[in-house]
This record gives C-alpha cells, sequence and structure tokens, in this order.
C-alpha cells in the first residue's frame, strides 16, 4: 500500500479508535445529559454525534459516487446512545473500507459534489476531502470531548500520538 494511501487508513483506524472512546464515556450519560443543551454549536452530546454521522454519510456516499443523503446537517438521525453507536460502528467500519481499498492514483481523482447548505458546486481531489472528513470528525470530536467533560463523564485520551503507542500505528515502538 502506496505510504500516501496508507496514511489515510492509519487516519481512518484513529477515528474508529477514537469514536469509540468517545461513545463509552457518551454511554455513560443519563438520557437527560445525553440531551441536554449546553450551548455547543450542535447544542448537545446527542447533536454533536448526529452532525457527524449525519456528514459522514454525505462524505461516504459522494466518494462512492452516489447521492447523499438530504439530512439536515442538524438532523438527529438517532435520539439514543445504542442505535446511535450501531450505525456509528458501521459508518467508521465503511470508511475504513473506503481508504484500504483506494490505490494512489484514487486519492487524486477529482470529486465533484454540491453543498447541502447553499447547493454550490464543488470539485476537489479525494485526497483533500479526506483530509477535511478526518479534521471535521476531530474538531467535532473535540467538542463532544468537551460536553462529555463538563457533564463529568470519563473520557480517555484522544490524542493520535496514545493511538499509535497503544497499536504501533505510524511506526511508534516501544523502547523498552
Amino acid at each position: 500500500m502506496a505510504t500516501s494511501v496508507l496514511r489515510y487508513r492509519n487516519l481512518a483506524d484513529y477515528n474508529a479508535w477514537a469514536n469509540a472512546r468517545v461513545y463509552a464515556a457518551a454511554r455513560s450519560l443519563s438520557p437527560a445529559d445525553f440531551h441536554a443543551d449546553l450551548g455547543a454549536f450542535f447544542l448537545s452530546v446527542c447533536g454533536t454525534l448526529n452532525h457527524l454521522l449525519v456528514t459522514d454519510r454525505i462524505w461516504l456516499a459522494r466518494l462512492a459516487g452516489q447521492a447523499p443523503p438530504s439530512d439536515p446537517l442538524n438532523a438527529i438521525l438517532y435520539g439514543q446512545i445504542d442505535p446511535l453507536w450501531h450505525e456509528r460502528r458501521t459508518v467508521d467500519a465503511r470508511l475504513i473500507s473506503l481508504v484500504t481499498d483506494l490505490a494512489g492514483g484514487d486519492l487524486d481523482r477529482r470529486l465533484s459534489y454540491r453543498t447541502v447548505t447553499r447547493s454550490q458546486t464543488f470539485e476537489q481531489p479525494v485526497w483533500s476531502v479526506l483530509d477535511h472528513v478526518f479534521n471535521h470528525q476531530t474538531h467535532h470530536r473535540g467538542q463532544a470531548h468537551a460536553l462529555l467533560t463538563r457533564l463529568g463523564a470519563e473520557v480517555a485520551s484522544l490524542d493520535l500520538v496514545q493511538f499509535q503507542r497503544e497499536t504501533g500505528a505510524g511506526g511508534v515502538v516501544t523502547g523498552g
């Protein structure tokens, strides 16, 4: 696997690992806390995690050459943690599969799409789309982490280097 493609596989694996940690903490919340409006951009832990699911499903459809779902970016697809977590794992597996199946030249393929909010058309290379997808996850997962911390949930470290140390990804080895 080409190094650049391998980097995206590492990011997809990290993404699933970090999501599992956030969801483990979210599962400890009461339903009231899970839905509490804490003033975040997507209001609550539930809203933030649903936003990530909505956007990942949109990008995965675009990358597969399919029409994206028409859900608004603030849609609550799942109001309870268990079905939300089930779908999150499914989407993470699809993302891992997508990047695993990439060939080096696929990263430079140009993707044309229309935005959800303003219906503008854009075109960009797949590598740039993947950069956005993983950065977007990190951005909103950080917001979810802050909300969970505020609610008293214990969230394990989400640092990329922690993932690398635990899994050996990124060429990290234990010095003994």
